[in-house]
C-alpha cells in the first residue's frame, strides 16, 4: 500500500511525537527543571514566550514572501553557479559515486529534512521545557537572524544546486516521487549559498559557548551538555549528506559558517537587552551609535546590489545555469506567479551538444522520478523540443489555479560530451527588484549594529 502522506506530514508528525521523549530523555538527571504538562501555559505566560510563537508564524509567511522574489528577479540578477564550479570543479560528484548506496541515501534524505526541521521547532521547545528562558530566546533568535542573515545571498547569489550543474551527478533526494512536489514547492533550487542546514546547528553551537562562558563555567559542566552533543553529531552528517545527495557545494558551508558566527554573536549580545525593553526601553537596543553603524551598513550593501549584482555578472547570457552529461535529465520550476499572466520561458544551448527540452505539468512527472533520475523515455507522449548548439526556444505557460506548477525538462541524449543550457524565466512581478533589496537591508543593518557593539570606541 502507497504511503498516504507526504514527506511534510510525516516528518511533522514525527517531530511533535519525539520532542517530548527526547526532552525528557536529555533531562533524566534533573528531573526538577522540567516543566510539567498542565503547567506549560501559564509558564509561557509567565516568561513571555508568546513572541516565540509569533516569530515562527512571521517566519512561515516571510520565507513564502522572500521565495516569491527569488525567481521573479532572477533575469535581472541571473546565476553565479558557473563561478562556483571553476574554483571546485567537480568534487563533490566524487564523494556521491564513492558511497552511493539505496540504504544509505533513503537515511540521509531523511535526515536531510527531519533533523533541519526538527532542530529548528526542537531548540527552543527543549528549553522552555527545561526552565531556561534565556536559551530558549536565543535559540528563536537564531533561527531568525540566521534566515534574515541569508537573505540578500539566496537572492542576489544564485548558486545551482550540484546536480544541476555537475553532469552525472544524479539529485538524489530531489528527483525521488515522494520528495519531488515538496521541494520544487518550496526550494528554488538555486539557494545552495549559504548551507543554512550547516549554520544553524554551528550558529547554535556557538552560542551554548558564549552562553557558558558569560556564566563562568565550562561547556562539560553545563546542565544541557548534551543537548550540545546532540547538535554537535549532526554537524558532520549534514557537511556529507549535502556532497552526497547532490544538493550543496563545498563551499557553500564557508559562508554557512560565517554566518553562524555573526549570528551567534548578534544573537547573544542582543537576547539580553531584549528581555530589559521594559525597565530600559528601545532606545537601549539601538543607541545613536549603532543606529548610524546599521544605516550605514544598510546603504552601502542595498547599493552594492542595485550597483554590482542587478544586471551584472551572473546575467551572462552565454553563462550556463545547468550542464548535463549523456542522458541527464535536469528540471527548472515554473511557480505560480500569476493566475491571468504567463511565464515566458526562454531555454538557449550554450553549449556543443544538442539538448531535448519539454515543459510539462508537473503531476506528469512525478512517477517518473525515480532513485535519484528522471526516466525520460517515459516522458515521450510530451511535446518535445530539439535544440542545436546556440539554439533556443521560446514558450509561454498559463497557471490558471495555485496548483497548476509546471516543469522545464532538459536532456542530453547523446552519447558522449557536456551539454549546456541556459533556462530564464520571466515572470509578471519582476518589479519586486526593489523589495528584495529593501528585505536584504536587515542582513546589512545587523552588521553594522553588530560591528558598533564590538569594535570598540573613544570615549572622552
Amino acid at each position: 500500500m502507497q504511503w498516504p502522506f507526504g514527506p511534510y506530514e510525516t516528518v511533522m508528525a514525527a517531530i511533535l511525537l519525539a520532542t517530548v521523549p527526547l526532552q525528557r530523555f536529555l533531562t533524566r538527571d534533573e528531573p526538577g527543571m522540567r516543566v510539567q504538562f498542565g503547567d506549560l501555559v501559564q509558564e509561557i505566560r509567565d516568561k513571555g514566550y508568546k513572541w516565540h510563537i509569533s516569530i515562527y508564524v512571521v517566519m512561515y509567511a516571510f520565507k513564502a514572501f522572500i521565495d516569491q522574489h527569488n525567481e521573479a528577479i532572477k533575469p535581472r540578477v541571473g546565476g553565479f553557479t558557473h563561478y562556483v564550479q571553476g574554483l571546485e570543479g567537480d568534487a563533490t560528484l566524487w564523494v556521491q559515486e564513492t558511497f552511493r548506496n539505496d540504504l544509505l541515501t533513503d537515511l540521509l534524505s531523511f535526515h536531510y529534512l527531519f533533523v533541519y526541521l526538527f532542530l529548528i521547532w526542537f531548540s527552543p521547545m527543549y528549553y522552555i521545557l527545561s526552565k531556561d528562558e534565556a536559551m530558549a530566546d536565543k535559540a528563536v533568535l537564531n533561527y531568525f537572524v540566521i534566515y534574515v542573515l541569508a537573505v540578500p545571498l539566496y537572492l542576489f547569489f544564485n548558486v545551482e544546486v550540484t546536480s544541476t550543474y555537475i553532469p552525472g551527478m544524479d539529485a538524489l533526494m530531489y528527483h525521488e516521487s515522494w520528495y519531488l512536489f515538496f521541494f520544487t514547492e518550496v526550494d528554488p533550487l538555486d539557494n545552495g549559498y549559504p548551507s543554512l542546514h550547516v549554520g544553524i546547528p554551528i550558529s547554535m553551537l556557538i552560542i551554548n559557548r558564549l552562553h557558558v562562558r558569560q556564566d563562568g563555567i565550562e561547556i562539560s559542566e553545563w546542565r544541557h551538555r548534551e543537548f550540545d552533543l546532540f547538535l554537535a553529531v549532526n554537524v558532520p552528517i549534514y557537511f556529507f549528506s549535502i556532497q552526497y545527495l547532490g544538493i550543496h557545494w563545498i563551499s557553500d558551508i564557508i559562508p554557512g559558517f560565517f554566518l553562524a558566527i555573526v549570528c551567534a554573536l548578534f544573537t547573544h549580545r542582543i537576547q539580553p537587552k531584549l528581555r530589559a525593553i521594559r525597565e530600559e526601553g528601545w532606545a537601549s537596543i539601538v543607541p545613536k551609535r549603532a543606529a548610524f553603524s546599521a544605516s550605514v551598513f544598510s546603504l552601502v550593501g542595498a547599493l552594492a546590489l542595485l550597483l554590482v549584482v542587478v544586471d551584472g555578472p551572473g546575467t551572462d547570457e552565454d553563462a550556463a545555469t545547468m550542464r548535463l552529461g549523456p542522458g541527464d535529465v535536469n528540471l527548472d520550476v515554473v511557480e505560480v506567479h500569476s493566475l491571468w499572466h504567463p511565464a515566458e520561458i526562454e531555454v538557449r544551448n550554450v553549449g556543443d551538444e544538442s539538448l531535448e527540452v519539454i515543459v510539462v505539468h508537473r503531476d506528469l512527472v512525478e512517477d517518473h522520478a525515480i532513485g535519484g533520475k528522471i526516466v525520460w523515455s517515459g516522458l515521450s507522449g510530451q511535446e518535445i523540443y530539439s535544440i542545436g548548439p546556440g539554439g533556443k526556444i521560446m514558450e509561454e505557460v498559463y497557471t490558471p489555479t495555485v496548483s497548476d506548477g509546471h516543469y522545464v525538462l532538459v536532456s542530453h541524449q547523446g552519447d558522449s560530451g557536456e551539454g549546456e543550457a541556459r533556462v530564464t524565466i520571466k515572470y509578471v512581478d519582476e518589479d519586486l527588484l526593489w523589495s528584495a533589496v529593501l528585505c536584504s537591508m536587515p542582513c546589512f543593518g545587523i552588521v553594522g549594529w553588530l560591528m558598533s557593539e564590538y569594535i570598540p570606541h573613544r570615549t572622552k
